[in-house]
């Protein structure tokens, strides 16, 4: 197959998988108007590599087919096949609203576990990969578990289910039980690839498991978070109206799970590489999904201000001078991750390990900050400002039209507002503003990593030098 369109990505999910939203059973994720945006969001990932201006970006090429796939499970050799890859996703998500997609997450899993496993699980991951590229298909990732108690480990937990486990085995494969959250785009994924969260002891054996499984398989339900939930008005919500990604809680009700989708089965010594390794990739992907938005907050900015007629104001070119440094800060950063990935015995190129971190955490610390100069920027009608049903009455919009016009029209100036109060106000906003702490690992997991990574002995070895010690 290849390279599949839209339409057979979205006729790909009518199938038996279990959702719950806002209370209720859903028969198919296509036919809920909430959950519908959502498929149409991902849709982007397939439209690009039909588009001939994208193609370079979305389609590569297998050398020895000669077949065409997707770009998303190109494997990074090089730091070149980086950079192509920060520059797809940032394309995708320009595109998608400054959301991310679908083939990002699942691609920076496989490449992870392709670069870690041997022996059989190896042949196993490879199999899975060469399905999903050959297939185009559309893989999420569960990797957080619910966790209860965290002064605690998997096995000490009260309930054994709040970490996914292995509850028994045979010749045929595995049962598992227990429940993974913040699990972005299983509702409208092809596969579930689920990884292990954390580090892990020789007790926590039975948690120390990584599947895939399909979305319909028996045993397994999602309870889809209702935030962005309802009808809302294009000229209102001018992102969140067309782009959304659904956020699930997935529950695995003793699912079996066949010895060839099993990629690491009660070995907890892998657990925690396990883990960082699909990090090293996903973080990459996280600041590279975050450009579209900074460069969407410093030209909204920018706009509204000319708009209001402050443009020439100090204290409002300090703070648009503060966004593009945070902005450009954030771009040079990732990029040089890129430059600075390593080829390891493998063949993979990874992105630098401490210069991503510094990447991500550069962009979550900054961004409440950035937040508060965008709206310093705007004013008060990013929450005061007339609704959709306003603008599209005959009888109203003649007096929106006189009263909100400044520097430039009403209608050009309500739209700058409108984007802006989607991005940093409304729930869309504030669901920006909770990934930027949380998403892809919290501030603290990326101090943790940076230290982990950063490699002092350029440092050290001067200050020794310096000190008379060498």
């Amino acid at each position: 197959m290849g390279l599949r369109t839209a339409e057979q990505y979205r006729a790909s999910l009518r199938d038996e998988r279990v959702l719950w939203y806002q209370g209720k059973r859903v028969e198919c994720v296509l036919d809920n108007a909430d959950l519908r945006v959502a498929v149409d969001h991902s849709a982007l990932d397939f439209e690009v590599g039909h588009n001939p201006q994208y193609r370079d970006l979305a389609v590569a090429t297998d050398p020895d087919s000669g077949e065409d796939y997707s770009a998303y499970y190109r494997i990074p050799r090089t730091t070149e096949d980086l950079l192509a890859r920060m520059r797809l996703i940032e394309l995708t998500t320009a595109l998608g609203g400054t959301l991310l997609s679908i083939k990002d997450v699942g691609s920076d899993a496989m490449f992870a576990l392709l670069g870690l496993l041997q022996g059989e699980e190896r042949e196993r991951i490879q199999a899975f990969y060469d399905r999903a590229r050959a297939n185009d298909l559309a893989v999420a990732v569960a990797q957080t578990d619910v966790k209860g108690d965290r002064s605690k480990s998997p096995s000490q937990q009260a309930d054994p289910d709040l970490h996914v486990h292995v509850v028994d085995s045979s010749d045929e494969g595995i049962i598992v039980r227990g429940a993974k959250v913040h699990t972005s785009l299983t509702p409208n994924c092809n596969e579930i690839l689920v990884l292990p969260t954390r580090a892990m002891k020789p007790e926590d054996a039975d948690y120390a498991i990584a599947f895939a499984v399909t979305p319909d398989t028996p045993g397994v339900a999602m309870y889809v978070s209702p935030y962005s939930a309802g009808e809302r008005h294009p000229w209102e919500f001018p992102a969140s109206s067309k782009h959304k990604m659904l956020e699930t809680l997935t529950v695995f009700n003793d699912v079996f799970v066949p010895w060839e989708r099993v990629f690491l089965y009660r070995q907890p010594e892998l657990a925690g590489p396990m883990a960082l390794a699909f990090v090293e990739y996903h973080r990459f992907t996280a600041v590279s999904y975050k450009l579209p938005l900074l460069d969407a907050l410093v030209g909204a900015a920018a706009e509204i201000a000319r708009m209001n007629g402050v443009i020439s104001a100090g204290h409002i070119r300090d703070k648009l001078t503060q966004l593009v440094i945070y902005n450009e800060t954030v771009r040079t950063l990732i990029e040089a991750a890129a430059r600075r990935g390593k080829i390891g015995a493998d063949g993979y190129c990874r992105p630098d390990s401490a210069t991503t971190n510094i990447a991500k955490y550069t962009f979550a610390t900054g961004f409440h900050d950035a937040i508060r100069a965008v709206q310093d920027c705007a004013g008060g009608l990013l929450v005061t400002g007339p609704g959709g049903h306003d603008w599209d009455n005959p009888e109203i919009r003649p007096v929106l039209e006189k009263y909100f016009a400044a520097a430039a029209p009403a209608a050009e100036r309500l739209a700058m507002i409108n984007l802006i109060s989607d991005l940093t106000v409304k729930d869309f906003g504030g669901y920006h503003a909770v990934l930027a702490v949380h998403a892809e690992g919290s501030i603290e997991a990326e101090k943790m990593q940076i230290f982990r990574a950063y490699d002092s002995a350029r440092p050290l070895g001067l200050a020794r030098r310096l000190a008379g010690l060498e």
